[in-house]
């Protein structure tokens, strides 16, 4: 059971909110629609029951709230809009991405795509796909932690209508389950044709709720269509008869030999052909133009008469509001409730390298790098003037950062910019959600991806430089296990410093100029502190901490220790801690503003 109780949206600078105390159910093992036309709150009332929408009012989902529920996914399928996925990515990938987040197994991602009949398309991107397909991709999205309820935005919009017959088809098979489908139509005579129950709104309020026949038969002009050989005098029987029994008919003549009688019965119309004996092909009832959306098997003339009849202009829903008598007073509205953010993914850390490497960018970019270091240490072994690190890591002194760093700053900075630009955490919940796992799964696999990037920077320019130039042109330095971790430490200083930097601003561009601001903005105020000020040594600070802790660490600890102190003193470390405390400072403060509801 799906219970929407008093939503009242927040209204806009003295304008009437675009939902005012709206109350409905959705029951279980039915579909209903949530009829109403453009601009009704339709819309805006689903955001409401997701949470998405400040305002008030709750929605219980089998009695508990939204905030309440362990796992959404689990409980309700959502489709807002189009598929909120990147453009590169193909149909499968986006799915098994959506599979980590939903903490299903990877195979559910097959599985559907069978389902909603794109198995054989699973490897098309989604740029390529066609609105239809589209929604089909969106659905499945929906589908994915196998929900109870479907909460649809729309989903028929821009599909033809075979593809609409099969949509229908498959939230009726989810509803026979004993599912509770919900979805969006500005279409009447869909919703009399699709839907169990009907819930119709205008200006944000409630005006009718209603099953499926009190629906059609008080919203609805019901007709008897006809199809007969001699249309024509059929309808002059049927209206001569009309006229002398004194009651209300009309008879429409569609294109060929088929009629739209309104006012009357089959039984009557049936009986009036057999005392005149006009032979009748076709006789049935129906409501609006909710008749089979197949072609019918008379010919191929059947569909644009049931469209002539369809722009009728008394077809159109009558939408009367309800009866009042004496003005009562307005129930009072639920207090607001605080309402918690949406969990992130459950496999945090799955999802992360799912979505980071589901697209080509984090490979060519790597490549890219990869290629760049090798040519720029090629040209600084040949000037014989650069210093061993400089020339392994491709860092000449006109860059501001080597390419390694810059690469793993851009990585860092996509996964973030790209997951508020193209937000497949957003199909339920409307923004992506800034939780703890979240975070720790992306700075985990940006770390990572930057470790190795760093990684095979140096051994790809010490195996070019070996085949340039020979075997015996570097030795190992002394101190090269200072020298891994301060370059370590570059470039995963950087991936983080794009990657909240892009979080905070919810831009990847925001990403890439936190990393370059560092060296060019950062690096220079740090140079200009006074030398006095560092002139104290810090050559005792192991010893110190040795003597605060209870537990006494070994000897490597120490070495340690003064290797991050000394990265830290040096001007680049420095400026990269910086800049890294303060970005994680504006990132929590950024996270905590959104949560609080003033």
């Amino acid at each position: 059971m799906l219970q929407a109780i008093g939503l009242t949206s927040a209204p806009y600078r003295g304008l009437p909110p675009a939902v005012d105390d709206l109350t409905f159910d959705a029951r279980p093992g039915a579909v209903t629609a949530l009829l109403g036309a453009s601009g009704s709150g339709k819309t805006t009332a689903l955001r409401l029951m997701l949470d998405i929408e400040p305002g008030r009012g709750i929605t219980y989902f089998r009695g508990r709230p939204l905030h309440r529920i362990p796992h959404p996914a689990r409980e309700v399928g959502v489709l807002l809009g189009d598929v909120p996925g990147h453009p590169a990515r193909t149909a499968r990938g986006q799915l098994r991405m959506l599979c980590a987040a939903a903490g299903v197994p990877a195979s559910r991602a097959d599985e559907l795509l069978e389902t909603v009949g794109l198995n054989g398309l699973g490897d098309q991107r989604i740029r390529t796909m066609s609105v239809g397909m589209d929604r089909r991709l969106g659905l499945a999205s929906a589908l994915l932690g196998d929900p109870h309820a479907l909460i649809l935005d729309d989903p028929g919009e821009g599909l033809s209508p075979r593809e609409k017959s099969w949509l229908h088809g498959l939230l009726r098979a989810h509803a026979a389950q004993g599912g509770t489908v919900l979805y969006t139509t500005r279409d009447p005579k869909e919703a009399a044709r699709a839907a169990d129950h009907v819930v119709t709104i205008d200006a944000g309020r409630l005006v009718a709720d209603q099953g499926n026949a009190d629906f059609s038969r008080t919203r609805l002009r019901c007709r008897v269509a006809v199809r007969s050989p001699q249309a024509a005098r059929l309808a002059a029987v049927v209206s001569r008869e009309a006229r002398e029994a004194q009651r209300s008919v009309e008879v429409v003549t569609e294109a060929g030999s088929r009629l739209s009688v309104y006012g009357s019965t089959c039984a009557e119309i049936g009986d009036a052909a057999f005392r005149h004996g006009v032979p009748v092909h076709q006789l049935a009832d129906e409501v609006g133009d909710t008749g089979p959306l197949a072609a019918d098997p008379a010919g191929p003339e059947a569909a644009p008469a049931a469209e002539s009849s369809a722009t009728d202009p008394e077809d159109a829903p009558r939408l009367v509001p309800l009866a009042t008598s004496d003005p009562e007073p307005e129930p009072e509205l639920p207090p607001e409730i605080r309402r918690r953010p949406a969990r992130g993914p459950l496999q945090p850390v799955r999802y992360e390298l799912r979505r980071l490497f589901g697209v080509r960018a984090t490979t060519l970019i790597m490549a890219a790098v990869l290629v760049a270091s090798v040519g720029l240490s090629v040209l600084l072994a040949r000037t014989g003037s650069a210093p061993v690190p400089r020339v392994l890591a491709g860092w000449p002194s006109l860059l501001p950062l080597p390419p390694a760093a810059l690469g793993a700053g851009l990585i860092g900075a996509l996964s973030f910019g790209d997951e508020f630009r193209y937000p497949a955490l957003a199909a339920g919940r409307g923004t992506v959600p800034r939780r703890l796992g979240l975070l720790v799964a992306k700075l985990l696999v940006s770390a990572g991806v930057a470790l190795l990037l760093a990684t095979l920077t140096v051994l790809a320019s010490e195996e070019a430089l070996h085949l340039v130039y020979g075997r015996d042109l570097f030795r190992v330095p002394a101190n090269a296990a200072s020298l891994g971790a301060s370059w370590a430490g570059l470039t995963m200083g950087c991936a983080w410093a794009g990657l909240l930097a892009a979080g905070i601003f919810r831009v990847a561009a925001a990403g890439v100029a936190a990393v370059l601001a560092v060296p060019a903005l950062v690096v220079p105020l740090v140079e200009r502190v006074p030398a006095e000020s560092t002139a104290r040594s810090m050559l005792g600070l192991p010893a110190r901490l040795r003597e605060l802790a209870w537990v006494q660490w070994p000897d490597v600890v120490d070495r340690l220790v003064m290797a991050v102190v000394r990265l830290v003193a040096n001007p680049v470390g420095a400026a990269l801690s910086l800049s890294l405390s303060v970005l994680i400072c504006a990132y929590v403060f950024t996270s905590l503003r959104g949560r609080v509801r003033w």
